[in-house]
């Protein structure tokens, strides 16, 4: 079955890593082999449980780096689009 996910990650090469984080997401939340489970047949809950802490972790870290003065790390890892 293939991916019906048209989403592009903001920075090329960010799409491993983000599969990586989930996995390792998942694995603490005591979902063992999430990366060989159909994830249409689990409930939306645990899927949405996942994406949830995934968001959790990203939205500390890009805290933590604007805390600590690093504005430019948070910048350049999630680049914005400019409106024409």
């Amino acid at each position: 079955m293939t991916s019906r996910n048209s989403n592009e990650p903001v920075t090329r090469g960010a799409a491993s890593a983000l599969d990586q984080m989930k996995y390792e997401i998942a694995s603490e939340l005591g979902i063992s082999n999430y990366q060989q489970i159909d994830k249409g047949a689990l409930p939306s809950r645990v899927n949405g449980y996942v994406g949830g802490n995934m968001t959790k972790k990203m939205v500390a870290f890009a805290e933590q780096a604007l805390m600590s003065g690093n504005i430019g790390q948070v910048a350049q890892s999630a680049p914005t689009e400019q409106i024409k």
